[in-house]
C-alpha cells in the first residue's frame, strides 16, 4: 500500500472523529459483562478487531484524507470515504453497494484477486487520486468510475468483461487497463482503445504472468513513464506452459478450467518487454538478453527517463539490473546481485529507490542479513548493518539522514520505524516508534509524513500520522478498546501472551515461541492447539495483534502455541538456508523440539498436543505425523502440498532446485511415499476449486490412504479456492476442526 501525502504541515494534531473513529469513553472494561467468544462471533460483523481502514491517502493538495472503510454490518465490504480537513467532516464518496452492479467478476479478475490475497473482500479494494486532485479512479465490480469530491460519480466503462490492472498515467491524462488480453488506453473521460494487437489465446499484453503474481509480488504488466510519453508493456506467451485441467467443483455443478500452470521442472511462459507511445506507436522491443528462460522480476522508470529492469535467472541465484534506452530498446547491465552464499537464493524485494542525484538505494542480503546500500557512480556504500534486517524501505533522499525504513534492529518480534542517523561517527538507526508494539508504515513521497500502524497482543491495530521525528500528529484510527469497541464484551477473558526461546534441533540456534494459556487450575493439565506454518517466508511469532480467533481457541480451554523454525523470515541467510533442497526436513526437526518442550511443562497434557497448519503448514502437519507417530495426539492438514512437483516453478525451484536435476530431493520432500506411516488421527481439509495448491495434492493423498486402508477424516469445501473463509464458512471450518479434536479425545480437563 502506497500513501501519497503532501506535507507534515497539512496534518492537524487533533484526532479525526467519526462513527469509525471513536472518542474515548469513561466506562472501563471491568464494568462490561463478558460474553462467550464463539467461532460464529469471531467471523461475524462488526469485526472484533475494530475498524480496519485500508489504503489511507492524502489528496495531492493535502486537503482530503481518503481511505477505504469496512462496514459494521458487512466486515469484508469496503466503501470510499474522505475527510475534509477544512470542514472537519467525513463523507462517503462512493457507496459500493449503491453504485455497484453486483456483476460477477471475470475468472481472470477473480484469480488476480486471489493472487493479491484480497479474494475475500467486496466493494472497493483499491483506488487512485488524479494528479490534480479533482477526482479519484475507482474500480468496482469489474468496471471503472471517476468519483468527484462533490459526490458525483461518472462511469468510465460498462462492459461484461472486467477491466484488469486499471491505472491512471503519471500525469493522469490517460486511464489504462487490460481487457481481453490487450492493453487499452484512453484520455480520462474519453473512450479507451486497445494499443496492443489482438493475438491468439496464449498471448497476453499488459498482465503479469501467473508466477509473477503469485510468487514475485508483481501484480502489473505495464509501467507509465513520468511524463506520460512512453509505456513499458509486457507481452506474455503462455504456449510453452503446461495445462492443468482444474475442476472447480461447486455446490450445484462443476466448471472445468484448462489452466496454464507451470509446475516445477516445466517450461515457463516466455516474457518479452516492449516500450511504446500511449497510442501504441513507436513500439520497440527491450533487449532482455539471449536467454529467454528468465524472470522479469521488476521494471521501473528512473528519474533520468531510462527504464530499469531486474532480470533474474531461472535458478534465482543471479539478478541483473538492466539499464534500458527507451528509444532503441538496447540494454546494459548496471550491476549484478548474486546469492549471498552457495546453496541459497535471491529473495526479491521492493526495497529500493532511484534518487534524483542518479544514485540508487538498494536492499541486499549480501552480508547475511537484509540491509540497505547506496549504489552511486559504480560504487557501493553501506547504509545499515548488523545481525538484524531491514524489512521495508519507506523513503530515501541523497542525504542519508532522510532515509526511513522499518526493521528488526531492537527486537525481531517487534518491527519498528527508523530514521538513519549518526552515533559515534557511524551511521546508526534511530528508532521513531514505541517499544511494546510491532509496526508497519508507509511514507509520503517527500519524506515528511509517516502513516504508522501498530499493534500488540493486547491492542488491535491502531493507525496514526506522524512527522519525520515520529511525533504523532493525528490518529487515523485510534481503535481504543473502550466500552463501544466490538471486542469489549470479551476483554475480561482476554488472556496474555507469553514469549520465550528454545534451541533448534542443531542445539545452537535460538527459536522463538509464543504461548497463550487459558485460566488454569492448579494440578490440571491442558491440551495444546499447536499452530504452525513452518515454511519459508512468513514469520509467525510476533508481538502483534493476532485477532479474536486465537482467544476463542483459548476460551475453549486449549493452550495456543506457535514456534518459528529455521527457514522462516527476518532472521538472516543462515537461518533460512537449511531449507535448500531439503523442505520437510529441518522444519520437522525444529517443530519436534517445540513439542518436546511442551511435554516438559507440568500444565500441558503430553498426550493432547494437536497440530494445525494450512498450505505449507498443512504439508508440515503431514510430514510431522509421518516422522513422529505418537508424538502428536492428532493433526489437521489444510490445503497441503503433498508433492512439490505439483507446485509452481518460481516458488518451488527457488528452494528445491529443478526436479529434472535433483529428483531425489523432491522424492524425499514429498508427503506421499510415507503417507501410510501416519497412525495418529488426521483431518484433511481442501477447497475443491483451489487454483494455487491444486486439489490433486489432496486427491492423491486420499487415494494412497484409502488403498492402504489407513483411516482418516476429511472435509471438502465445494467452490472454495485456497482460501476457505467467509462469515458462515469460517465458523463451519473451525467448528469442524474442534469437533474432530473432541472425537479423538483432545479435550480440556473436566
Amino acid at each position: 500500500m502506497r500513501l501519497l501525502l503532501a506535507a507534515a504541515a497539512l496534518m492537524s494534531t487533533t484526532a479525526f472523529t467519526s462513527p469509525a473513529f471513536a472518542d474515548d469513553h469513561a466506562e472501563s472494561s471491568e464494568m462490561i459483562e463478558t460474553a462467550d467468544l464463539t467461532f460464529e462471533r469471531v467471523f461475524a460483523s462488526p469485526s472484533l478487531d475494530g475498524a480496519s481502514p485500508r489504503q489511507a491517502k492524502l489528496s495531492p493538495d493535502g486537503r482530503y484524507l481518503t481511505l477505504l472503510r469496512n462496514r459494521d454490518d458487512e466486515r469484508e465490504r469496503y466503501d470510499l470515504w474522505a475527510y475534509d480537513r477544512e470542514a472537519s467532516e467525513w463523507t462517503m464518496l462512493v457507496d459500493s453497494e449503491k453504485l455497484g452492479t453486483g456483476r460477477e467478476l471475470s475468472e481472470d479478475e477473480k484469480m488476480q484477486r486471489e493472487r493479491a490475497r484480497v479474494g475475500n473482500l467486496r466493494g472497493i479494494i483499491n483506488y487512485q487520486w488524479t494528479a490534480d486532485g479533482t477526482g479519484i479512479l475507482v474500480p468496482l465490480d469489474g468496471d471503472l468510475y471517476l468519483a468527484k469530491l462533490d459526490g458525483t460519480v461518472s462511469r468510465l466503462t460498462d462492459t461484461e468483461e472486467s477491466e484488469l490492472n486499471p491505472a491512471l498515467s503519471s500525469t493522469s491524462k490517460y486511464v489504462s487497463f487490460v481487457r481481453d488480453r490487450q492493453l487499452w488506453v484512453g484520455e480520462v473521460g474519453a473512450d479507451a482503445k486497445p494499443i496492443t494487437p489482438k493475438e491468439d489465446d496464449t498471448i497476453r499484453w499488459g498482465e503479469a504472468e501467473f508466477v509473477a503474481q503469485e510468487e514475485m509480488s508483481r501484480l502489473t504488466g505495464y509501467w507509465w513513464n513520468q511524463n506520460d510519453t512512453r509505456i513499458a508493456v509486457q507481452r506474455t506467451d503462455e504456449s510453452p506452459v503446461g495445462i492443468v485441467t482444474r475442476a472447480a467443483i461447486g455446490a450445484t455443478g462443476t466448471k472445468v478450467f484448462d489452466q496454464r500452470y507451470p509446475v516445477a521442472g516445466s517450461d515457463n511462459a516466455i516474457v518479452q518487454l516492449f516500450v511504446m507511445d500511449p497510442d501504441g506507436g513507436n513500439t520497440i522491443e527491450v533487449d532482455l538478453g539471449e536467454e529467454t528462460d528468465i524472470y522479469l522480476a521488476r521494471a521501473d522508470w528512473g528519474p533520468d527517463d531510462f527504464l530499469y529492469v531486474q532480470r533474474q535467472n531461472r535458478e534465482q541465484t543471479v539478478l541483473d539490473m538492466l539499464k534500458v534506452d527507451p528509444v532503441t530498446g538496447s540494454s546494459e547491465i548496471l550491476f549484478t546481485e548474486k546469492a549471498a552464499v552457495d546453496d541459497y537464493w535471491i529473495n526479491l524485494s521492493d526495497n529500493y529507490k532511484f534518487l534524483d542525484d542518479g544514485s540508487l538505494v538498494w536492499w541486499s542480503e549480501r552480508d547475511g542479513f537484509g540491509h540497505l546500500y547506496t549504489f552511486k557512480d559504480g560504487e557501493w556504500y553501506r547504509n545499515t548493518q548488523g545481525d538484524w534486517v531491514v524489512t521495508k524501505l519507506l523513503s530515501a533522499k541523497a542525504e542519508y539522514s532522510e532515509m526511513f525504513f522499518v526493521g528488526t534492529h531492537d527486537d525481531v518480534r517487534e518491527q519498528h520505524v527508523y530514521r538513519l542517523g549518526v552515533k559515534d561517527g557511524e551511521l546508526t538507526p534511530i528508532r521513531l516508534t514505541e517499544r511494546g508494539y510491532t509496526h508497519s508504515a508507509s511514507m509520503d513521497k517527500d519524506g515528511k509524513t509517516l502513516l504508522i500502524s501498530r499493534s500488540n497482543h493486547n491492542q488491535p491495530t491502531q493507525t496514526y500520522l506522524a512527522d519525520s521525528e515520529g511525533n504523532r500528529l493525528a490518529w487515523v484510527e485510534e481503535n481504543a478498546l473502550d466500552a463501544d469497541h466490538p471486542y469489549a464484551p470479551h476483554l475480561a477473558s482476554h488472556r496474555p501472551a507469553e514469549f520465550g526461546k528454545i534451541k533448534a534441533a542443531d542445539g545452537t540456534t535460538d527459536l522463538h515461541w509464543k504461548m497463550v494459556t487459558p485460566e488454569m487450575e492448579a494440578g490440571k493439565q491442558y491440551p495444546v492447539f499447536y499452530y504452525h506454518y513452518s515454511g519459508p517466508g512468513p514469520q509467525i511469532v510476533t508481538n502483534g495483534w493476532d485477532g479474536a480467533l486465537q482467544q476463542a481457541v483459548v476460551d475453549a480451554g486449549y493452550i495456543w502455541f506457535e514456534l518459528d523454525n529455521r527457514g522462516s523470515a527476518n532472521r538472516g541467510v543462515a537461518f533460512e538456508k537449511p531449507l535448500y533442497r531439503a523442505m520437510g526436513g529441518v522444519e520437522v526437526d525444529d517443530q519436534r523440539e517445540g513439542a518436546e518442550y511442551l511435554k516438559t511443562l507440568d500444565f500441558v497434557d503430553p498426550d493432547k498436543i494437536a497440530l494445525y497448519g494450512w498450505s505449507y503448514g498443512g504439508y508440515m502437519t503431514l510430514k510431522q505425523m509421518q516422522a513422529d507417530p505418537g508424538l502428536y495426539a492428532a493433526g489437521i492438514s489444510g490445503a497441503p502440498v503433498t508433492r512439490w512437483g505439483l507446485y509452481d516453478t518460481h516458488y518451488t525451484e527457488r528452494f528445491m532446485g529443478d526436479p529434472r536435476i535433483v529428483p531425489e530431493a523432491y522424492e524425499k520432500a514429498s508427503a506421499i511415499p510415507d503417507a501410510t506411516k501416519m497412525t495418529d488421527p488426521l483431518l484433511l481439509i481442501h477447497g475443491m476449486a483451489d487454483d494455487n495448491v491444486v486439489f490433486e495434492n489432496s486427491s492423491e493423498l486420499i487415494s494412497v490412504l484409502q488403498e492402504a486402508n489407513v483411516p482418516f477424516e476429511m472435509m471438502l469445501y465445494p467452490g472454495y479456492t485456497h482460501r476457505v473463509a467467509g462469515e458462515n464458512i469460517s465458523p463451519h471450518l473451525w467448528n469442524t476442526m474442534f469437533a474432530f479434536l473432541k472425537r479423538n479425545g483432545v479435550t480440556p480437563p473436566e
